[in-house]
């Protein structure tokens, strides 16, 4: 699944050259996670203003409204001057004077939503129970750590559900960890506030260092250009189970945590 740091690649892929462009036509193919909400026809003539995101969403900002994108599982985007005809696994085309936007998404668990703003009910239902921004301003060490003590989840899982920090997915959440030297079972309710800054800063050096890389490029994601991204090349643990660690040489270990795959180091994340 795209993550924050892939959702802001794609952003920046293609935010300045959509800007301004007058929306000509609305493309709908099959059926995504949620429906859009409004006739397609009904978007034509208005104005894309720019595109800001809030955690996984895109929120493409219209004279008259906004469009939230989601890029699920497998979703991805592109924008070009003009595209082919659609294929099996393109399921939205945004036609502006300045390009055309397409959203491929095979799993179509991606979405695109329109509201007539940002709180408006379509909008906050998506978008009022986020966190804050891990690489915004408001990401403070008091604030985080006051709320890990209030959870008493595995530290890993408390990272993953974005009511605390926003956008923090699976890898740069073991990333993040291993930075940090804690195991990724711990008690979030235990870290003490030593620890919770040294995790705070790890998030956030963790998700810088994706941007510069571009992301991560597991399977299929890649930005707007069709670009893919690095980051998952200088990984210290995420899908390296079994590999030596990159500190100590300790064979890095896997477990299951809410389904998902998390990696560890057991000598440097002993706690």
């Amino acid at each position: 699944m795209p993550e924050l740091p892939e959702v802001e690649v794609t952003r920046l892929s293609f935010a300045d050259r959509i800007a301004g462009g007058r929306i000509q036509a609305v493309r709908m193919g099959k059926p995504l996670r949620w429906p859009l909400g409004v006739e397609p026809a009904s978007l034509v003539g208005r104005t894309v203003r720019g595109v800001r995101r809030r955690g996984k969403y895109l929120l493409v900002d219209l004279d008259r409204g906004v469009l939230l994108l989601h890029l699920g599982m497998s979703g991805s985007l592109r924008f070009a001057a003009t595209m082919p005809e659609a294929a099996l696994h393109d399921h939205f085309d945004l036609v502006t004077s300045k390009g055309v936007l397409r959203l491929n998404d095979p799993r179509r668990f991606g979405a695109v939503v329109f509201a007539d703003g940002e709180t408006a009910p379509e909008a906050a239902k998506l978008l009022g129970g986020l966190g804050v921004e891990p690489l915004g301003e408001d990401f403070g060490v008091p604030a985080f750590h006051a709320g890990l003590k209030r959870r008493k989840a595995p530290v890993k899982q408390v990272l993953l559900a974005g009511d605390l920090v926003v956008g923090v997915g699976n890898i740069y959440a073991s990333e993040a960890l291993f930075l940090a030297g804690i195991r990724p079972t711990l008690s979030a309710a235990r870290i003490s506030r030593p620890r919770a800054a040294r995790l705070h800063a790890a998030v956030r050096e963790v998700l810088a260092r994706a941007l510069e890389k571009g992301g991560s490029t597991l399977r299929d994601f890649s930005n707007a250009y069709g670009e893919s991204g690095y980051f998952q090349l200088a990984a210290m643990v995420y899908d390296r189970s079994g590999q030596p660690c990159r500190v100590c040489g300790t064979p890095i270990r896997t477990i299951r945590q809410g389904q998902r795959a998390t990696y560890f180091c057991p000598h440097c994340q002993k706690s």
